[in-house]
């Protein structure tokens, strides 16, 4: 996988989380993906439950990128944030990094959020 793809993969995510574009998200990962966010919690997988849970978790936040894409030697590739919400009236920051695979039409077929409570901090 190419790295540049990967890359420009990852910023189109965080793009399209950040416009609130749920279709636009889930045109990035393959029918079959799946998504464990965080990591531990039962994963979502396939588009339906993956679209369920975007439209949840997009709704008032957003994506503060903390460092550039970060990309491999194989078809992972991986991204820095904080996501920037609001939970029982209090403004919430989590820093997050999320690892994501892709398949061969450079599609996300896996996403790993890594990111636990010590990662919350209410602001």
């Amino acid at each position: 996988m190419d790295n540049s793809t990967m890359k420009k993969a990852l910023q189109e995510y965080v793009d399209a989380f950040n416009a609130n574009d749920i279709e636009r998200l889930i045109s990035l990962f393959s029918d079959e993906a799946s998504v464990e966010d965080p990591v531990g919690s039962p994963p979502k997988k396939g588009r339906k439950e993956i679209e369920a849970f975007y439209k949840e978790s997009m709704a008032g936040a957003k994506l503060e990128l903390l460092a550039s894409p970060r990309g491999s030697y194989s078809n992972a590739a991986s991204i820095t944030f904080a996501v920037h919400t609001e939970k029982e009236e209090h403004s919430i920051r989590i820093d997050v990094t999320d690892v994501m695979t892709f398949d061969s039409d450079g599609k996300i077929a896996t996403m790993h959020a890594y990111w636990g409570p010590e990662d919350m901090q209410q602001l």
